[in-house]
């Protein structure tokens, strides 16, 4: 499989804590790989390496042949990677559409150059992601649930080759998560790759191809999903020890 990306020993340090120690791994274009570990394990302080808006202490990040960690995260948006992010923080000022429509101004290519091109693009992302009925609503006055779904429109928007998702399912119930799943799925069937940080283990093994693991900012394990879940140092660090 083609890679889109690359990551080679990537680490970050915050005044002698090391989050991410040294961690190396490749993402296949149109593959989905989930990100699994316990909470502190470094995993979106990896996303953030990777998509620039946080600056690695070592370490590269090559996506589609090309180092980018020199590049600030609206030049890599610029190439082709989107995020969400965990702490769902809407321009509370601006319609659901609008907010939208920023992610559109910033995408791939440099984004559209009309505002209105760029509502209408935004519209299309709405539509996808269920939530075109509150696209005139203030976003700030969304529920839980649906600020998920505007942050999947918001990256959407901006025409991602490759998609990072922060856990975009957390505190949804199960017929929500089953809805995301199919929108992500229908994501991938339009060529994105993604990397997907997860605890929902209902996403993780429906969704995803292979499995990257941290703890404690260390890649304990990369593979194919169940055999990943299997592992005796994934059971004991990320699902807890077994009983005995």
């Amino acid at each position: 499989m083609d890679d889109i990306l690359r990551v080679r020993e990537l680490s970050r340090r915050f005044h002698g804590l090391v989050a991410v120690d040294g961690v190396s791994f490749h993402l296949g274009r149109g593959e989905i790989l989930g990100l699994i570990g316990p909470n502190g394990a470094g995993k979106t302080t990896l996303v953030s390496m990777v998509n620039g808006t946080l600056e690695p202490t070592a370490g590269d990040i090559v996506f589609e042949g090309r180092s980018v960690r020199a590049l600030p995260a609206y030049r890599r948006a610029h190439l082709g990677i989107g995020r969400t992010f965990q702490i769902m923080k809407p321009f509370p000022g601006l319609s659901v559409q609008d907010n939208v429509a920023v992610g559109a101004l910033f995408g791939a290519g440099g984004g559209e150059h009309d505002f209105a091109r760029a509502r209408a693009r935004a519209r299309d992302c709405l539509e996808f992601v269920g939530l075109d009925a509150r696209a005139a609503r203030r976003a700030d006055e969304l529920g839980g649930p649906d600020r998920k779904r505007l942050e999947l429109a918001k990256a959407l928007a901006m025409k991602p080759r490759l998609l990072l998702l922060d856990e975009v399912m957390a505190g949804l119930n199960s017929v929500e998560i089953e809805e995301v799943i199919a929108v992500i799925r229908k994501l991938r069937e339009q060529g994105i790759s993604i990397l997907v940080i997860e605890h929902v283990m209902q996403a993780i093994r429906s969704l995803c191809d292979r499995l990257l693991v941290l703890h404690h900012g260390v890649k304990i394990a990369e593979g194919a999903t169940e055999e990943v879940l299997r592992d005796p140092q994934v059971v004991e660090a990320y699902l807890g020890r077994k009983r005995q």
